[in-house]
């Protein structure tokens, strides 16, 4: 089955500049989560969250483009290969947990990631709404609940000048 065309590209199910463009709202939205986390020089920023969010979505827009190249007979599974993007990126995010003196840092950040590369799924599956919303939520709760958490939930009442810095 040839599914390329005169120029040596291959056809796609969906059309190529819908694709282009879900990578690109991908790198945006992983971009305004790994905005927050440079802002605060967490483990893993800008670059990193935008490289997790598109890669989820590439990932992801292949895993499809292969299901529909061959066709709905074979024993095809596309859920297992998301499944596998999940698992890779949770590697990722476990790698930028460690513990140092009897805490735990870059949980948050790890948290980040992980959710980088569900938007980049989600993306890639076209439910940009759902993708904007979770990527502005997520950027609502690490900015805003650090100002809470550091001024009201683990303030020193001995000493209000003192708050923890690293959340």
């Amino acid at each position: 089955m040839d599914t390329g065309n005169a120029y040596g590209f291959v056809e796609t199910y969906l059309p190529q500049h819908i694709i282009l463009i879900r990578l690109a709202i991908a790198a945006v939205l992983g971009g305004i989560i790994g905005f927050e986390r440079e802002r605060v020089r967490g483990a893993a920023g800008l670059r990193t969250h935008i490289l997790i969010s598109v890669g989820a979505a590439l990932f992801t827009i292949l895993t499809f483009e292969i299901f529909h190249t061959i066709g709905t007979d074979a024993q095809a599974d596309p859920i297992r290969a998301v499944e596998a993007v999940t698992a890779g990126i949770a590697f990722l995010g476990a790698g930028a947990i460690f513990q140092a003196r009897g805490s735990v840092h870059g949980i948050t950040t790890g948290a980040g990631m992980w959710l980088a590369g569900a938007v980049g799924v989600a993306t890639a599956l076209g439910h940009y709404t759902i993708s904007a919303a979770v990527a502005i939520f997520a950027v609502l709760v690490l900015a805003a609940l650090r100002a809470f958490a550091h001024h009201v939930i683990r303030a020193d009442p001995r000493n209000p000048e003192k708050a923890p810095t690293d959340l």
